[in-house]
């Protein structure tokens, strides 16, 4: 998690329904750190944004937004629309296209115009770099050479980062003393249950293996989402997690230590056509750029919360943190 220490501000996030102060208040908190330097079609309703008259967007060509598979996705593609429709842009947006390589290849293809995307994952996963970049910059600066190469452009990074994890119940944790993954051999043969595309992922089974020598682990392919119960249920040992997700807040779940640091770094970062961007004008890296910064780790774990814990419609969700920095 790369972000700018901010001065806090209460914020209350333990509710069924997360309020706009709350929201708010999430949005200007976080730990600290620096962030490097330079997400079936639907469509929601734009606003005239913050009280604001300007509506930069007007008269522009739709944009096509797309985002992945897992909630945290799909809150960044209702933020990013809500807060472009207000500057009067017009956004189609293409939710849940599925994983990373799938949501790449839709962008290479035209079929959508860009999306929400994790810099490791660009730099890892897609431009096949290498598995552990040492910095959060270095990661970000490869990611933004890759896309830069195929006619896409990479705009400013969240302060939050998402990265992959190890989670394991708090009685499995005691009864094999588990703190770190590697800790995991302790147990010998387990289940690790997380996505399909894992299996091949270096941030998946294959760092687990190589660079922890986890050999006995049995993976468990499993829909985003469905871990936690799956765990909850004993029906798995070990899940894949996002170090973000809001069933974290509960305290139920140890996650691991990334002694090797496989998991690398995870800043969320619009890309974008960069033949669509030159169309749409300054105002739209600028609405972006404005969604992004209000994204601290607190507040994404709030936002995560209220779509995956207390089951609330992401768009919603969207819609009241961005009334609440003025942003809709």
């Amino acid at each position: 998690m790369i972000r700018s220490r901010m001065v806090a501000r209460a914020a209350v996030v333990g509710m069924a329904v997360v309020s706009a102060a709350t929201l708010a208040a999430c949005s200007s908190s976080g730990s600290g750190g620096s962030s490097g330097s330079s997400g079936g079609s639907s469509s929601s309703s734009g606003s005239s944004g913050g009280g604001s008259t300007s509506m930069p967007g007007k008269g522009k060509p739709t944009f096509i937004m797309g985002d992945k598979n897992f909630a945290e996705e799909y809150l960044l593609g209702d933020l990013y629309q809500q807060a472009l429709e207000a500057k009067g842009y017009k956004v189609q947006l293409k939710p849940n296209l599925g994983s990373s390589e799938i949501a790449d290849a839709a962008l290479q293809s035209g079929k959508i115009d860009g999306l929400p995307e994790y810099t490791g994952v660009i730099y890892t996963e897609l431009a096949k770099l290498g598995d552990q970049p040492k910095t959060a910059a270095i990661t970000l600066a490869g990611a933004t050479k890759y896309e830069a190469g195929r006619g896409v452009t990479v705009l400013s990074p969240t302060p939050f980062q998402d990265k992959d994890g190890v989670a394991v119940s708090k009685s499995y944790a005691a009864k094999y003393g588990l703190k770190t993954i590697g800790d995991l051999s302790k147990a010998g043969s387990f289940t690790y249950g997380g996505p399909p595309e894992n299996r091949t992922r270096y941030q998946g089974v294959v760092g687990l293996k190589k660079a922890y020598g986890l050999n006995k682990l049995q993976f468990e392919p499993l829909t985003i989402g469905t871990q936690y119960s799956a765990l909850d249920q004993g029906k798995i040992n070990s899940i894949a997690i996002f170090t973000t997700d809001g069933q974290l807040a509960s305290g139920k779940y140890a996650v691991l230590t990334d002694t090797k640091a496989i998991f690398g770094f995870q800043q969320v970062v619009p890309i974008i056509k960069t033949s669509k961007l030159k169309q749409m004008g300054p105002a739209f890296s600028q609405t972006l750029k404005q969604v992004n910064d209000l994204l601290t780790t607190q507040a994404i774990i709030a936002l995560n919360k209220a779509v995956q814990v207390d089951k609330q419609d992401p768009a919603k969700v969207a819609t009241a943190f961005l009334k609440a920095n003025h942003l809709a």
